[in-house]
């Protein structure tokens, strides 16, 4: 590359840096806060909660990188032709198709990082939220009972102590267990240890009271007891099912599934949808690039508007990309939905490196800008009017 080449490829690159760490790191928070609950029902720390929380960047910045990309050479295109550098180029010889190459080398770039991702980082970033969640709902005693938290580990189960004494007691115990439909049991212990062995894990009470309502009975059974043992295996245990979903799968693993894999057996049109969302995902930077430089590359005096390409290009690239999203939706049910997106992909660029390719001018058709221009004056005329007595 020449030195303008690198000029421009270097502020595609900082200009798409920029943009990607924003929108990401905007999407992230908004997604980080739903997952607050984390810390506050489950008591764990903050450094966990942003340890599993920053494992879903990778995942954002698979979808946001196109948009970044085209929101990169838009805001480079208009700073050269602001500074009249286009033209001056044009002047020099530099053809539209000449002056695309940093931007395509640059897209090349990116295009490499998103199919790293959508290979690898990606589904190893989501796997690793399930493993961890999995080890903190393993240790789901340890963890969620906090003292004088009412924590709800269940639709119907909630459990309160009052505080951790020396020795793993816990004091001041309170279960309330609506599971049963046929009968709620409230247990109060004044402490209790947890108990863990080969048949599962126990929270065991002593000197307590248990009452039992029964649907049907008019009174609640009461029993006195001196040590009773609640089982809770399911919930020590419920976090160590990592089977992985389909998001969750390296690339090579959705194009060999195993023929006894359960989830491919049940989702087999899931599998064939996530495949092709991974095979398009860095074809995507090539069609937003090449078509927001068909509608913004092309020289233009600083007299010359460019609003109207500016929203061509957006509109172009949202129906696109909305287009994407649909078909990859209907590919779970019609594999033929998938070879739609393709064409897409291909007439997309095709039609963008054709008006590269010819220098066309994208403008507002000059019939358009004067119902425009009458339409602003008339409403001018009208805001304007003075009042009449």
């Amino acid at each position: 590359m020449g030195s303008i080449d690198r000029y421009i490829f270097r502020t595609t690159l900082m200009s798409f840096a920029v943009v990607l760490v924003s929108l990401t790191g905007v999407i992230w928070i908004t997604q980080a806060l739903r997952g607050i609950d984390l810390m506050t029902s489950q008591g764990q720390t903050i450094l966990t909660f942003l340890g599993i929380t920053s494992l879903v960047i990778p995942a954002l910045i698979l979808v946001i990188s196109p948009i970044a990309l085209m929101i990169s050479i838009s805001h480079t295109l208009n700073k050269l032709a602001t500074d009249s550098e286009i033209i001056v180029m044009n002047a020099a010889g530099y053809s539209p198709l000449r002056l695309f190459l940093p931007f395509f080398y640059a897209t090349c770039v990116i295009s490499l990082l998103v199919t790293f991702i959508a290979s690898y980082l990606a589904p190893d970033g989501l796997r690793r939220i399930k493993q961890w969640d999995a080890e903190i709902t393993a240790d789901v005693l340890t963890n969620i009972l906090q003292p004088g938290r009412f924590a709800q580990l269940d639709k119907d189960l909630t459990i309160r102590i009052r505080e951790r004494q020396p020795g793993g007691v816990l004091g001041g115990i309170f279960v309330d267990d609506r599971r049963d439909p046929k009968e709620r049991v409230t247990i109060i212990a004044d402490h209790g240890t947890i108990l863990k062995n080969e048949n599962g894990s126990y929270l065991v009470l002593e000197e307590g009271n248990l009452e039992r309502f029964e649907a049907g009975k008019r009174d609640p059974a009461l029993v006195a007891f001196g040590r009773y043992a609640f089982d809770m295996s399911q919930f020590s245990n419920r976090g160590r099912d990592t089977s992985l979903g389909i998001r969750e799968r390296y690339l090579w693993e959705l194009l060999s599934p195993s023929p006894d894999d359960p989830v491919y057996k049940q989702l087999p049109g899931q599998f064939r949808a996530e495949l092709h969302d991974r095979f398009l995902s860095p074809i995507y930077p090539f069609a937003f690039s090449v078509l927001t430089f068909a509608f913004l590359g092309t020289p233009r005096t600083t007299r010359q508007s460019r609003g109207f390409a500016i929203t061509c290009a957006v509109l172009t690239v949202f129906g696109l990309r909305m287009a994407g999203f649909a078909c990859s939706v209907m590919t779970v049910k019609t594999p033929g939905a998938a070879a739609v997106q393709y064409l897409m992909m291909v007439a997309a660029i095709a039609g963008g490196m054709f008006i590269i390719v010819r220098g066309v001018v994208v403008d507002a058709p000059p019939g358009l800008m004067e119902a425009i221009n009458r339409t602003g004056e008339r409403l001018t005329r009208m805001v304007g009017r003075p009042a009449t007595a």
